[in-house]
């Protein structure tokens, strides 16, 4: 269609076009030329974009200083420079794409694009004179605020927690959308980033605003409309050893999240503005922040990852306010704490891993904070650490007022083959054997699901949930095949419950693969692998999913479905009896809860590893889903996109 070539191109060329020396166009015709034929993909305000990304300010910028710009390097891919004659060409042709698209060049008329050039100039011009004005006000959003983020569970707007809750249920109290009406679900809008950039992100929605970590960026879109309100871009101040991220937390008008490099930052939820920044680790201690975190009252529960990179692992409270350390609890002990003993070599606790990189979980009736506390370093090379090494690879239950260690539940010790336990939610009370408990659900990557009564802190059961072969089997110079492998179990997002059903539904890989370590012992290197070995994953092809149905109380699979790709995503139950989720191939997912069939399927044309969410707003259930590429390990395609769903 004529629109979407223009708006395509106009994206690609106009910012450099304008210093190239056409006669001055007239500017009314050219507002007029834009409206009726760009602004279907394109916008002219600022932060805001549609298909494209908004054009205001973008004519007058230096020729080739726009790197960051979505469709400079598609311009220089199909072979333009940024001369006026070789961009006359390129722009003139009638049967030249613009690269990495179907689309052709459609403004042939010098005297057409001297006008649309001149309009946009204006708005350059218009740009650069409120760039001195006062910067929006802050704290006009107020929320959300203690009460409402402890009822959280039953709130039908919002989904206030990277889990939806304390207590990681990931259910929703909706069910408009339901097995008799999913299968006439339609995407509502589309938010698609121009940045590449890893995408594990779980949305927040508060009032009818998403907000959503892409890489450095943080973003706030409408969750109705898809349009964008702010981004802030963090600009790092040291070395980033990872670049993902899984979200942000939000209360009383600030929103909190981690960066790459080792800050902690709070900005303001009206406005994206910085309100403060505090550096609590860095890739000179092997650390980087990626989890999202979860603020209880006056405190921010955060800590690093890092320990592949053989980091000594910590989680510590910060106020609110201004980032202010409150309390601190090492899950590698320093000497004389508790656990230190484990480590029957003293020097291994220096670079003895134990990351944060998934949901806490919170019980907030009792002040108990849950850690899923990741794996040991170095990973496959275990004659450096002997003893069971904790609190690697533990459920770590802490006073989340004071940081008190008040019970833990190491489930793998003296972890050779990265088993990271990745998940402690989610915490819910169920009936077994007549009698109500509360319980936790753990899991992680070495492919079991485990149910903790959390007062008497008895195993009620563990079950399989992905293929388990030489679980135990520590890795050798001549290697080991070992299910899971490096990549199977549960990863980053975990499972959910429905109190409805009873009901747990866990999304699990598939993936093999070879455990080799060294013949001699590993040196740690700042800045580096620590892993003292290695893991060859089974060839790509080889890989798969599990979601499986486990009756809460007794740990018996209910039903059981086999998928193609393995399953990373984020799953949500609903009151509706469907569940949402999606998968490697691309597809966005609603399922019966009743017996995974599928009733819904949308290609999204990104993969699909990151958080899923759903949420009320005027009346109306909306689903979203984030996509993109999932992982350097898991791969994906895709920029990094939301599409929101609901009913016509």
């Amino acid at each position: 269609m004529l629109t979407n070539r223009i708006g395509l191109i106009a994206a690609a060329a106009l910012a450099s076009y304008g210093n190239l020396g056409h006669a001055a166009g007239d500017a009314t015709r050219g507002q007029k030329y834009f409206q009726t034929q760009c602004t279907a993909c394109h916008s002219v305000n600022t932060g805001q974009s549609g298909v494209g990304p908004s054009l205001r300010g973008v004519v007058g910028r230096k020729a080739g200083s726009l790197a960051d710009f979505a469709y400079t390097q598609a311009l220089k891919a199909a072979g333009a420079t940024w001369d006026e004659k070789s961009l006359d060409e390129f722009l003139a042709n009638p049967t030249q794409k613009v690269a990495g698209t179907s689309m052709v060049i459609a403004i042939p008329a010098a005297g057409d694009r001297a006008d649309v050039i001149a309009y946009l100039s204006t708005l350059k011009l218009a740009a650069s004179a409120s760039s001195a004005a006062p910067p929006p006000a802050l704290g006009l959003v107020k929320g959300p605020t203690q009460a409402q983020l402890e009822a959280a569970s039953t709130n039908r707007r919002d989904w206030l927690y990277a889990t939806k809750d304390y207590s990681g249920q990931r259910y929703v109290e909706l069910d408009q959308i339901n097995v008799k009406t999913a299968s006439k679900l339609r995407a509502q809008c589309i938010y698609r980033s121009s940045t590449a950039t890893q995408m594990q992100t779980n949305p927040i929605v508060y009032a009818g605003v998403m907000y959503l970590t892409l890489g450095r960026a943080t973003v706030a879109i409408d969750a109705q409309t898809c349009r964008e309100k702010w981004t802030y871009n963090w600009q790092p101040k040291g070395k980033e050893i990872s670049t993902t991220n899984r979200g942000v937390a939000i209360k009383d008008g600030k929103l909190v999240r981690g960066t790459s490099d080792g800050w902690l930052i709070a900005l303001d939820l009206g406005s994206g503005q910085l309100l403060w920044s505090r550096e609590i680790a860095g890739a000179k201690s092997s650390q980087y922040l990626s989890m999202p975190p979860l603020i209880y009252k006056d405190m921010v529960l955060y800590g690093p990852a890092g320990a592949d990179y053989g980091s000594k692992n910590w989680v510590g409270a910060f106020k609110l306010d201004d980032g202010e350390p409150i309390w601190r609890f090492n899950l590698i002990p320093d000497d004389n704490e508790p656990g230190a003993e484990t480590w029957k070599d003293s020097k291994a606790r220096a670079n003895g891993g134990g990351s944060l990189w998934t949901p806490l979980a919170l019980d907030v009736s009792k002040g108990v904070l849950y850690l899923p506390v990741g794996n040991p370093a170095p990973d496959f090379f275990g004659d450096v650490r002997p003893g069971d090494n904790l609190y690697t690879n533990s459920m770590v239950a802490l006073d989340v007022k004071t940081g008190k260690l008040l019970w833990y539940h190491q489930a793998v010790a003296h972890d050779e083959h990265d088993s990271d336990l990745s998940q402690v939610s989610p915490l819910f009370s169920a009936e077994v054997n007549g009698k109500s408990r509360e319980l936790v659900a753990l899991s992680g990557k070495d492919g079991l699901l485990r149910v903790l009564d959390r007062n008497t802190h008895e195993v009620l059961y563990q079950v399989p949930i992905t293929t388990r072969k030489n679980v135990d089997t520590p890795p050798t110079v001549e290697g080991i095949h070992r299910c899971p492998g490096l990549l199977g179990g549960m990863e980053w997002n975990g499972p959910a419950y429905s109190p409805k059903s009873n009901t747990l539904f866990v999304a699990a890989v598939d993936w093999c693969g070879t455990f080799t370590k060294f013949d001699k012992e590993p040196e740690f290197a700042s800045e580096a692998h620590y892993y003292g070995g290695a893991v060859v994953s089974d060839p790509r092809d080889q890989s798969k999913g599990w979601l499986t149905a486990f009756d809460a109380s007794t740990g018996k699979a209910r039903w059981k479905s086999a998928w193609k790709t393995p399953l990373v995503a984020g799953v949500v139950a609903t009151r509706g009896g469907v569940l949402f989720t999606g998968d490697m191939n691309n597809d966005f997912l609603a399922l019966d809860a009743s017996n995974g069939e599928v009733l819904y399927r949308f290609n999204t044309g990104g993969s699909i590893g990151g958080g899923v969410v759903s949420y009320e707003l005027e009346g109306k259930q909306y689903v979203a889903v984030t996509s993109g590429v999932v992982s350097g390990f898991f791969g994906g395609t895709g920029l990094p996109t939301v599409i929101v769903f609901g009913l016509p």
